[in-house]
């Protein structure tokens, strides 16, 4: 039966409760919604992050990340760790409950990373914000806001007891996808510009595994490539990889491995759009039915994988890249092939471009890679997190002002902590009626220093 309805229907307009009143609301429990949140309420704010799960983390749990990455990184020939601040409480926490592992190496050692343990995030990840005093309201989700101006009056949420409102000061969007800042109006660009982005991933755990024959036979995660080579040449056609390039390491526990090798496309065969709903509901059932097969291949193929098990699928499809805020300054790859100093640094990003094109990945280092003296990193800059027409609003994480190219690489986890550190400690400071390209640069710097966060001043 066919009808002539109209394309959408008319909501009817309706009072909000009010939640409650804030200085600081942040938007996002990832690694920058973590790190903004304590930082603001260790500057006496009143803060509430507002979360869309049932437990923080972000990709790191929800996803199933498993590590952190952009924590280390090259100066004079040696690796080091270059963020440092809150995310050194969350590595303690952790530690205590034995859910982290020692620092791994890779790629030659051209990259080091901390894999953990997803529980122990989620547990030392609420006792951290309890601790610092943070407010946290689980199963809610931005769905709009109320402008006053050029300011955010309120944000408007959807809740288990229904729609309601949240009055503050000023705002934090870490929802990855710049939910609150596209709320706003602010200015932003979706993906690379040209209908594609960085392809996502949905990650997994395989437990069961033989610890010692898997360890030998893999190793280095790029020993798993030469796996997939073989039996492609053995027999064509037999197993279809989504992508080139796989990593598989051991977690803590060496009989437990993550798995990250699918890689979705949309219908189109570009990169899936996580802002569309069905494009996202698509992907995360592409994603399983990859896993699956990809899973075929470990059990049959590679040693130490024959009586091993899927152990976990995560939560939902890993996101490396929707909406990126278009700020006053735009974080380019040339910031990062060039290990770029700004006098309005906020911290570093050490990790280099990831970029996950159709099929593969690309690697670019910094073009100083090679050098035994001197930093193989970049300063993130302050005016990366301002949006442009929005005063009371900052971005932090995957989603703040960056350039394709440049946001590849600080899209990872030490990127996120260290603007959401700085994104924090600058929001508790904001009088009301100011905006954020008031902020004293210098003793936003000043602050973020003696609370632990690291700069590399050396010329």
């Amino acid at each position: 039966m066919t009808t002539n309805r109209p394309p959408s229907i008319t909501e009817p307009s309706r009072q909000l409760s009010v939640y409650g009143e804030f200085d600081v609301v942040v938007v996002g429990g990832g690694p920058s919604g973590l790190a903004a949140s304590v930082s603001a309420a260790k500057h006496g704010a009143k803060v509430l992050l507002v979360e869309r799960y049932g437990f923080l983390g972000g990709m790191g749990t929800a996803g199933g990340v498993t590590n952190f990455a952009g924590l280390y990184g090259r100066k004079n020939g040696e690796m080091q760790q270059v963020v440092h601040g809150v995310v050194d409480e969350l590595l303690a926490r952790m530690e205590a409950l034995g859910g982290v592992n020692a620092p791994q190496d890779g790629m030659q050692g051209r990259i080091r990373v901390r894999s953990y343990d997803v529980s122990a995030l989620k547990c030392a990840a609420d006792q951290l914000l309890l601790a610092s005093g943070v407010g946290i309201l689980f199963h809610a989700l931005a769905a709009s806001v109320i402008m006053q101006g050029s300011h955010i009056e309120a944000l408007v949420i959807e809740t288990k007891s229904g729609r309601q409102a949240i009055r503050a000061r000023s705002f934090i969007d870490c929802s990855g996808d710049a939910d609150v800042a596209a709320f706003a109006g602010a200015p932003f660009e979706l993906g690379d510009g040209h209908g594609s982005g960085l392809f996502p991933t949905t990650m997994f755990r395989v437990g069961h595994v033989d610890a010692p024959n898997a360890l030998a036979a893999v190793g280095e995660f790029k020993a798993i490539n030469t796996f997939m080579e073989a039996s492609q040449a053995r027999e064509p056609g037999r197993y279809t990889f989504p992508r080139a390039g796989a990593i598989l390491r051991p977690q803590k526990n060496p009989t437990e491995w993550r798995a990250n090798v699918t890689q979705v496309a949309n219908a189109g065969g570009t990169a899936m759009d996580a802002t569309d709903a069905k494009q996202l509901s698509d992907g995360e059932i592409e994603g399983r039915r990859q896993i699956t097969e990809y899973f075929s291949f470990l059990r049959n193929e590679v040693p130490g994988f024959k009586d091993s098990a899927i152990v976990d699928i995560a939560a939902q499809i890993g996101i490396r890249e929707t909406r990126r805020i278009m700020g006053d300054y735009v974080l380019t790859g040339e910031d990062i092939l060039s290990s770029a100093r700004f006098d309005d640094a906020i911290g570093i990003n050490a990790w280099p471009m990831e970029l996950h094109a159709a099929g593969r990945i690309d690697w670019q280092f910094p073009r100083n890679w090679d050098s035994s003296t001197g930093r193989v990193y970049n300063d993130l800059p302050w005016r990366m997190l301002v949006p442009k027409g929005v005063g009371n609003l900052l971005v932090a994480g995957r989603c703040a002002s960056m350039t394709h190219e440049g946001q590849s690489a600080a899209r990872v986890s030490g990127g996120c902590f260290v603007m959401g550190q700085a994104a924090g400690t600058a929001a508790a400071a904001l009088s009301a009626g100011q905006t954020f390209a008031d902020t004293d640069i210098k003793k936003l710097q000043k602050n973020l220093r003696q609370d632990g966060a690291y700069f590399d001043d050396e010329l």
